[in-house]
């Protein structure tokens, strides 16, 4: 299983690299997007994906007789899920004004602060 999750998370940072890669800002947020998910796949894969008891003690503080999940992964999930979100409500922001203020999202059309090309 963590060798078909550890595929999976990098088919999604590969994709999300051919997406971020294409000159076109909308393509660029869906790639941020699963790049996003790809590196939370990968924390996952990298916490060992074993079966086991929930990581609570018991009534009086004793451990489980079966082994327990690691919940460090978990949280570092949740932290990340979080952080990956607000990043992209901010990019989607960014790419909805650059499109109010441009009309198109090609990246490389997008090119008001910089000096126009001298020709020769």
């Amino acid at each position: 299983m963590e060798t078909f999750v550890a595929c999976l998370s990098g088919f999604l940072v590969a994709t999300s690299i051919w997406l971020m890669l294409s000159g076109n800002l909308m393509r660029f947020l869906f790639g941020l997007l699963l790049l996003s998910n790809g590196v939370n796949l990968a924390i996952l894969a990298a916490g060992r994906l074993t079966p086991g008891a929930p990581p609570l003690l018991g009534v009086k503080g004793e451990l489980p007789a079966d082994t327990m999940a690691n919940a460090l992964p978990q949280a570092l999930l949740l932290t990340a899920i979080v952080i990956g979100f607000g990043l992209f409500a901010f990019a989607l922001a960014l790419t909805i004004q650059a499109y109010r203020t441009f009309g198109h999202l090609e990246v490389d059309r997008m090119r008001i602060a910089e000096p126009a090309e001298e020709r020769e």
